[in-house]
């Protein structure tokens, strides 16, 4: 019960050969699918480096009660109105 017979050997070696076989159906579709992963991971960071070209310049908050609006108190009042 322990050891494999020649047989699950057999049906192993057959099971293999069929999904990993030199021209069969199952490895080409394993390399279309290859290419694609690769495919969307080169977009993913295509995608990162655009975003990073993109972003606004970091916004710093004064210090201090200053009276005049924010240029976000601005832009909330032009969008109510």
């Amino acid at each position: 019960m322990g050891s494999l017979s020649i047989w699950h050997w057999i049906i192993v070696l057959v099971v293999v050969l069929v999904l990993f076989g030199g021209r069969g159906k199952i490895s080409s579709l394993m390399g279309d699918f290859a290419s694609g992963i690769k495919a969307f991971k080169k977009g993913m960071s295509e995608d990162e480096k655009t975003a990073d070209a993109k972003s606004e310049p970091v916004k710093t908050i004064e210090a201090g009660g200053s009276t005049s609006k924010t240029e976000a108190e601005r832009r909330a009042e032009s969008v109510r109105s």
